[in-house]
């Protein structure tokens, strides 16, 4: 004879919907244990699976200077930076775990390119003044998006990203001291300087994503409180902290149409290159071959650590059982 059981009342999804919006409505906080529409769990394992992807293939562009770095001080600066986006990484694959994401299963996914990653990270570093100008432009861009994201209507999210953004910060102060370094050196120095400028403004103004009636994630996102403003006000936001900041550096900001709006007090600025963006979406950049392959070959040449790690948990858990 089976033993009985007890009828559980059916939850009420209708209830649990309001219930969410409520939450949603009030500003406060969705935690992995609510009820969740799964439109919205699949939108934030999207966004934070994007959002760690680009920090683990954001290691690579600058790790091609490490040994490369002109001082033992440049050196431990830039390892410091690595070994904090590597970081960042897995937070983010972490509160992504608390969606019910796998994480082994969001890596494959990125190696099989149905997932992706910031379209930034698919340019070449050529030169040393390169690592100063991610520092400034593409973490200056990385900290206008990701600020707002303390108060995303996700916990483990919001709660992830403030040591992201405090970190990050810090990375860009870093580049932007070496840049200042660079420009009070030689002739040579400040030209190198002013190419990797030229070579990075419109890619890190294409971090924000496609323009507001191009982006078909941003109105629900909002909506639900992930994201706090659209592409188009971050990227203005980012243009105008950084156009004095470039004056105070002594570089100039290759767009002839940069200017400043007297009525409304911000820089108007030309327009971007939207094919370009979606070719290096579509997997067509400079690097995307090279970031994934070296992607790839990190995860089949430690599948042993992984293996021995995962072999030893289930040891002691057998154990403690």
């Amino acid at each position: 004879m089976s033993a009985p059981t007890l009828d559980r009342p059916v939850p009420d999804e209708t209830a649990l919907q309001q219930q969410f919006d409520a939450t949603i409505a009030a500003d406060h906080r969705i935690e992995p244990r609510d009820w969740m529409p799964e439109g919205y769990r699949k939108g934030l394992i999207r966004q934070i699976a994007q959002h760690a992807h680009s920090e683990i293939i954001g290691m690579q562009p600058e790790g091609d200077w490490l040994l490369a770095a002109p001082s033992l001080r440049r050196k431990a600066i830039l390892l410091a930076k690595v070994q904090d986006e590597a970081g960042h990484g897995l937070y983010l694959y972490s509160a992504a775990e608390t969606l019910g994401a796998d994480r082994a299963d969001l890596t494959d996914k990125l190696i099989e390119r149905k997932q992706k990653y910031s379209s930034i990270f698919n340019y070449p570093t050529l030169t040393y003044a390169d690592v100063g100008v991610i520092g400034w432009l593409v973490d200056g861009a990385a900290i206008c998006n990701q600020v707002p994201l303390c108060r995303s209507s996700y916990g483990p999210y919001a709660r992830a990203m403030i040591r992201v953004c405090k970190e990050e910060s810090f990375h860009q102060r870093q580049g932007y001291e070496l840049l200042m370094t660079m420009m009070r050196g030689t002739d040579a120095q400040r030209a190198m300087v002013q190419d990797s400028v030229d070579r990075w403004w419109w890619p890190s103004l294409m971090m924000f994503g496609p323009p507001d009636d191009d982006s078909p994630n941003s109105a629900q996102s909002m909506a639900w409180g992930v994201k706090r403003h659209t592409n188009d006000e971050l990227r203005q936001r980012f243009v105008d902290m950084s156009v004095p900041q470039a004056e105070v550096l002594g570089v100039t900001l290759p767009d002839p149409e940069l200017a400043l709006d007297p009525e409304t007090g911000r820089y108007r600025f030309g327009a971007i290159d939207w094919s370009e963006f979606k070719q290096v979406l579509a997997g067509n950049g400079p690097c995307n071959d090279e970031r994934i392959a070296r992607r790839r070959a990190a995860r089949d040449d430690n599948a042993w650590v992984t293996e021995a790690a995962t072999a030893y948990a289930d040891k002691h858990a057998a154990v403690s059982a």
